[in-house]
């Protein structure tokens, strides 16, 4: 009978800890879930190291996007799975300015390896038959095509007077002057504007 009525030690609950991470790109939450999040998800559950918890979107006082973060809750804050996650995100590609905060130590790394070009086509100034007879999808189409081996559009936002396209590659101005021609040609991007964004 001895032993039976033993009292049972309470499990210790260890706290969890996070990471996050600020991306420096202007991503909808889908395209923020497609690019970085799943990818993550999967590559953190294969290494046992944790999984992604959350993420947000900054908006500007226009609503376009200005940068989005990821929390990822890992099993420990340690330099490997600080590695790891680091690693995880410039194989993808990251752009530059982007942060990691290591919230249990309160440090932050800067990283990122990629240089973001946001075009920005005028919406409202352009004659009627122009936007009668073009097409935005279109100009996202040969913003993929002219910049393969080099950049990518990443994601893209309409806001109420322009529609903005935001690549994200090794060079801003290598995609710049690969997407010259279009700019130049296409009526659609009459007007338009373009910024360096990473």
């Amino acid at each position: 009978m001895l032993g039976l009525f033993k009292k049972k030690e309470k499990a210790v609950e260890i706290e969890p800890q996070f990471i996050v991470v600020m991306v420096n790109a202007r991503l909808q939450p889908i395209h923020r879930g497609e690019i970085y999040e799943d990818p993550l998800y999967d590559i953190l559950s294969k290494e046992s190291k944790g999984k992604v918890s959350g993420g947000g979107t900054l908006l500007s006082g226009s609503g376009e996007i200005e940068y989005c973060d990821i929390e990822i809750q890992v099993n420990e804050s340690d330099n490997s799975t600080v590695e790891l996650i680091k690693s995880s995100f410039e194989q993808m590609g990251v752009p530059k300015g982007s942060k990691l905060k290591i919230e249990l130590t309160d440090t932050e790394i800067e990283f990122g390896n990629l240089e973001g070009l946001a075009i920005y086509l005028n919406g409202t100034d352009l004659d009627a038959e122009v936007y009668e007879n073009t097409d935005s999808n279109h100009v996202y189409s040969e913003l993929d095509r002219l910049t393969q081996g080099v950049g990518k559009v990443f994601s893209y936002w309409q806001g109420p007077t322009e529609t903005a396209f935001y690549l994200y590659g090794t060079s801003y101005s290598l995609m710049k002057s690969q997407i010259s021609e279009l700019v130049n040609n296409y009526p659609l991007c009459q007007k338009c504007r373009i910024e360096q964004i990473a």
